[in-house]
């Protein structure tokens, strides 16, 4: 049963993979407003271009985003803006860490 789901659990893991960074996380978060070039996102994060860049082939690679070349300038935006259910969820994980932190500390 694990081998057939093996090629699917893999594929959700490089998805995961793609995320597992905070300025990718930020960028996502960024493209959840608005589609931005790279030089926005290498204004709002404070890094050099090649970095964004390098960090947008990888979420591009995951299909987390896509591209569009207009002139001398690409633009970015989420392919799928579902993404962002997913960032919920990990928000009620933290929640809940939280709490839970809480509560400890008040015994």
């Amino acid at each position: 049963m694990y081998q057939q789901r093996k090629n699917h659990l893999e594929a959700r893991a490089k998805i995961l993979k793609a995320l597992a960074h905070p300025s990718r996380l930020f960028i996502v978060e960024e493209l959840e407003k608005a589609e931005r070039c790279v030089c926005d996102l290498t204004d709002l994060i404070g890094a050099d271009v090649s970095t964004i860049s390098k960090h947008l082939s990888v979420l591009k690679q995951a299909g987390i985003v896509m591209d569009d070349k207009r002139g001398n300038q690409v633009f970015y935006r989420l392919r799928v803006p579902c993404i962002l259910t997913f960032f919920g969820c990990i928000e009620s994980v933290l929640e809940e860490q939280a709490r839970e932190h809480s509560a400890l500390l008040n015994r």
